[in-house]
């Protein structure tokens, strides 16, 4: 995970400084010699994001062993294996994209009773993606 944490980290650097050339570049170029305020917001907002996914990644690295990927005298075959379990016949993510959808619809409008519903939907799709596989404790 060093990897992945290293390629937000330049994520972040990369949209800290855009925002400083962004600064200055709105500043220099306005019509009203103003810098524009949202994008620069937006692109440090950015950073900070892309910081704190790489903080995670390099939190979560130092606590496990290192994987293939990490390794730098890694074979191929060091990665050979199963990598999870994925369920290969499921519909709650057709269900949960659809109430994720029907939320985005009801943001973009701004329905609350089309909002209330769709997180319903959403907390019952989790629910049932979370729970599939779940089996009750047999009492024998």
């Amino acid at each position: 995970m060093k990897v992945e944490a290293r390629i937000f980290y330049l994520v972040a650097v990369f949209a800290v400084v855009m925002s400083g050339i962004y600064w200055v570049m709105t500043d220099l170029f306005a019509n009203d010699k103003k810098a524009e305020p949202v994008g620069i917001v937006a692109l440090l907002l950015t950073g900070g994001l892309a910081f704190l996914a790489g903080s995670y990644l390099q939190f979560v690295a130092r606590r496990i062993e290192p994987r293939p990927e990490d390794r730098e005298d890694a074979e191929i075959s060091d990665g050979a294996g199963e990598l999870g379990f994925f369920s290969p016949g499921s519909y709650w993510p057709v269900g949960l994209a659809a109430s994720a959808a029907l939320g985005g619809v009801a943001l973009a409008f701004f329905h609350v009773w089309l909002l209330v519903l769709a997180v319903v939907a959403l907390l019952i799709t989790i629910g049932g993606l979370v729970f599939e596989y779940h089996t009750a404790p047999s009492h024998d």
